[in-house]
């Protein structure tokens, strides 16, 4: 049988498909790898740094291999383009004809049901939700695969979604009246026919956590999972194995127990006047956590008078729900489930308020009308080590950071994959000629009341060096709101922040504009790809480590303290040099991208830890002067 390395190295092959193709060892290397783990059904973390071309590396010997692969990604967006990109090269590449499928959540594809159930129901919405509803409507007799993401016409968080689409809690499954017809139990069929499916990890998770989600009939028949971007996994799977409960869900259920109920027999006065309390009981407990937006303990506030009361009546409008809908579950299946979210939502509530499990955090989040509860486990090694005993295929997580300073202890550790044979490849890109590595002189320290003043001040002649052209990057969204004032008076560039438009929006702005400056927080620093010239500089404000304010990381800090461990060295460290290098990794995506990199906390030079997170970037060059960064920026313009 031909094996994938022997395609990749066939240069005529692949370059009548990849304009500009020619074999890379580094994705020769990590082909072979996966090769054998999936013969030998092994598991294999692979770091596979940019430009390696990773993607190829294991969709290749995955759709050569024996038996279906199941390919999970970080994001909606990769897995988009993971589908529609990539796996159409790799199928023509392929010697042997292949199928595939995607496979997304429940909440990504039209519910026949519920649309239905809420076009008869409209009076009930507000005029924007009713008419997102005929647009669905109008497209709801388009389309052919029922995935949200053709609806190019509707944000991302149009308020209709919830509407027209089914959770686990309120699908009918085969008792629905529109079974037949359902895009998802379509696109669970096809899943099960193909050879390769793609999913991502809160899919895959929800799953292994026995939410519901359509992959455990994928499993069992599985040859090979396959994690890309895996450096993500410890923090989805912990998600997914702890325990969580929003004021929004019980709203929701409420509203959902009345619209069963128009079309049954059964009290709707009565049924109203508890969904009331409910509603009330929510908003109260809302306001009873503090007007702000915050992430804190659970134990900051359990003892509370005013939120133990608030969370008391919660508990008991809950229940009397609950005891409403019950005696009316066999009345019709739509009843039925919303009598068993009601129960199901009333054990979890009860658990999340009593925060007795141990080995948990228990911490809570608000939001400007919700309040979140969580209890999430500190360790997730257990079960991901269960989940591979439970399923002994192949396991292949790859991704351009899995090591800290070449090493990957710390992954292995976390995700209780101790065993796993290891592979790093080195990035072929030429980073000492194409990237300069800038650590100003001057700053104050980061813990410094001015620093973030000082830091933009220090960084306008860089962002005019590059011409604009400029990621910055910040660690918390006090700075980057503070750093937008002042570069707002600076600067003549474009000036794109984070949360006055959505992700998507600021970033085609930032390709189309062609000399901008965005500012964003955590979720800029990664799965962004912008090449070329659009993007030439990235800076970020200071090294990332977790906030000790944030309630999950200062819980597994003690819990490893505690027992023994050293939470600096063994956690904190190692997390804050893996986001660093995810955030260097937006600058140089491409062989002919140049740019220069600006890690602006002195502690990286002051402190000995800093070194780890040296060793741990690519080898560019490296400066403390601002004028080589402005010969820099000349010489890439003058070539």
């Amino acid at each position: 049988m031909t094996r994938a390395s022997e395609l990749l190295n066939d240069a005529d092959h692949m370059g009548r498909l990849l304009e500009g193709y020619r074999p890379r060892e580094p994705q020769l290397r990590m082909a072979d790898a996966v090769d054998a783990a999936i013969r030998s059904h092994g598991t294999l973390l692979v770091e596979a740094e940019t430009g390696t071309g990773k993607t190829l590396a294991y969709l290749l010997p995955a759709l050569l291999g024996d038996g279906p692969t199941l390919v999970s990604t970080g994001t909606k967006s990769l897995q988009d383009q993971l589908f529609f990109k990539d796996l159409p090269v790799v199928l023509k590449a392929l010697p042997v004809p292949r199928k595939v499928a995607l496979l997304k959540g429940r909440a990504n594809y039209l519910c026949p049901y519920r649309l239905e159930l809420h076009q008869e129901e409209a009076r009930f919405l507000t005029r924007e939700t009713a008419e997102q509803l005929q647009i669905v409507a109008h497209w709801a007799g388009r389309t052919r695969s029922g995935d949200i993401a053709e609806l190019k016409q509707l944000p991302e968080d149009a308020p209709v979604w919830p509407w027209v689409t089914s959770t686990a809690d309120n699908c009918l499954g085969a008792e629905c009246p529109r079974h037949s017809e359902c895009p998802l139990m379509n696109a669970r069929r096809e899943a099960q026919e193909a050879d390769l499916v793609v999913v991502n990890h809160h899919l895959f998770f929800a799953n292994a956590a026995l939410r519901g989600e359509g992959v455990s009939e994928l499993l069992p028949s599985v040859n090979t999972v396959i994690f890309d971007e895996a450096h993500q996994l410890p923090e989805v799977a912990a998600n997914f194995f702890g325990d969580s409960l929003s004021t929004r869900q019980l709203q929701e259920l409420g509203r959902d127990s009345l619209s069963e109920a128009s079309s049954n027999a059964i009290d709707v006065g009565e049924l109203n006047r508890r969904i009331s309390a409910l509603d009330k009981a929510c908003q109260d407990f809302r306001l009873s956590l503090g007007e702000q937006e915050r992430r804190a303990p659970w134990s900051e506030v359990a003892e509370l008078e005013a939120v133990r009361e608030a969370g008391q009546a919660l508990r008991e409008a809950t229940s009397e729900l609950e005891a409403f809908l019950k005696p009316h579950a066999k009345a019709s299946r739509g009843l039925e489930a919303c009598a068993r979210r009601a129960w199901e939502h009333l054990r979890t509530l009860e658990n999340l308020l009593e925060a007795q499990a141990p080995n948990r955090v228990y911490w809570f989040e608000t939001f400007r009308r919700t309040a979140v509860l969580h209890g999430t486990p500190l360790s997730v090694a257990a079960q991901l080590r269960a989940q591979r005993e439970q399923h002994p295929c192949a396991w292949v997580l790859t991704s351009a950071t899995l090591s800290v300073a070449g090493r990957f202890e710390h992954l292995q550790k976390r995700l209780g994959l101790d065993e796993a044979e290891t592979l790093r490849l080195e990035s072929p890109f030429d980073f000492k000629r194409q990237a300069v590595f800038y650590a100003p002189d001057g700053l104050p320290a980061p813990s410094s009341p001015g620093y973030t003043a000082a830091l933009s001040e220090a960084m306008v002649p860089v962002i005019e060096a590059a011409e604009g052209r400029t990621f910055f990057l910040f660690t918390s969204h006090r700075a980057l709101r503070e750093a937008a004032g002042i570069l707002r008076q600076r600067l003549s560039y474009p000036l794109l922040v984070q949360g006055e438009a959505g992700r998507r929006e600021l970033l085609d702005e930032f390709r189309r504009l062609g000399n901008a400056v965005l500012l964003g927080t955590s979720s800029f620093w990664e799965g962004i790809d912008v090449r070329g010239d659009a993007l030439s500089c990235v800076i970020i404000d200071k090294l990332p480590f977790a906030s000790p304010g944030d309630p999950v990381a200062a819980a597994r800090i003690e819990y490893i303290n505690r027992n023994g461990g050293n939470a600096f060295r063994d956690y904190q460290l190692p997390q804050a040099v893996l986001a660093l290098r995810q955030g260097a990794g937006r600058l140089i995506r491409d062989p002919q991208d140049t740019g220069l990199l600006v890690v602006a906390d002195p502690r990286l030079l002051s402190k000995g830890y800093g070194r780890m997170f040296i060793d741990s970037l690519p080898g560019m060059t490296r400066t403390r002067k601002l004028e080589v960064v402005k010969r820099f920026f000349d010489y890439i313009r003058n070539r």
